[in-house]
């Protein structure tokens, strides 16, 4: 259980490491078993301490200091039984390249191997917290990665470490994207997201 807990903080804090989110923004969680290890509410990864996180039941009840989007990992380990890590971050080359709410179709090579087209879920800023987790749920247990329009990016994977990597992947992706599209590089007929 301690390589669990001591992961799920590495690989939070290596989110803010890399500049996929900023010092407050994000979560992450693990399943172990039938219980969840999240991120608490408001957690700092610059600071997050190994002690700080949540344990919390898989199912259903309310988990004091947990991460808000507690229910959305549970949807996404319920519709999902493969899920054994999600990770969120705040991309903000994935983000800006999805305002317009059209699903991300990656320019690269990567990309493309990795996750031919990404859900863009749009979700009303004011019923996110309603809607987000029976939507993003339903998103992850086709796709490896998902965005929520004008928020951020959603990833599972068997372990931490694949779910990182799709949250990587796809952030590169858009950056690659985004710097082909100044430089009028994109090759044409390569619509823009």
């Amino acid at each position: 259980m301690m390589t669990i807990i001591r992961d799920l903080t590495r690989y939070y804090r290596l989110l803010r490491r890399h500049g996929i989110n900023d010092s407050h923004s994000g979560n992450a969680s693990v399943r172990d078993g039938e219980q969840v290890w999240i991120t608490p509410t408001g957690a700092c990864a610059d600071s997050l301490q190994s002690w700080q996180l949540v344990r919390c039941p898989l199912d259903v009840g309310t988990c004091p200091r947990a991460s808000a989007d507690l229910d959305l990992h549970r949807a996404v380990y319920q519709h999902n039984a493969k899920a054994r890590a999600v990770l969120h971050a705040h991309g903000s080359y994935a983000v800006a390249l999805t305002m317009n709410g059209r699903d991300y179709v990656p320019a690269d090579l990567e990309g493309e191997l990795y996750f031919p087209r990404v859900p863009v879920i749009d979700l009303a800023y004011g019923e996110y917290f309603t809607h987000s987790p029976d939507r993003v749920g339903k998103a992850l247990s086709e796709f490896p990665v998902a965005i929520v329009r004008g928020h951020g990016m959603y990833a599972w994977g068997e372990d931490l470490d694949q779910a990182y990597k799709w949250i990587c992947s796809l952030e590169l992706s858009a950056t690659i994207r985004y710097r082909a599209s100044l430089a009028g590089t994109l090759p044409s007929g390569d619509g823009e997201n």
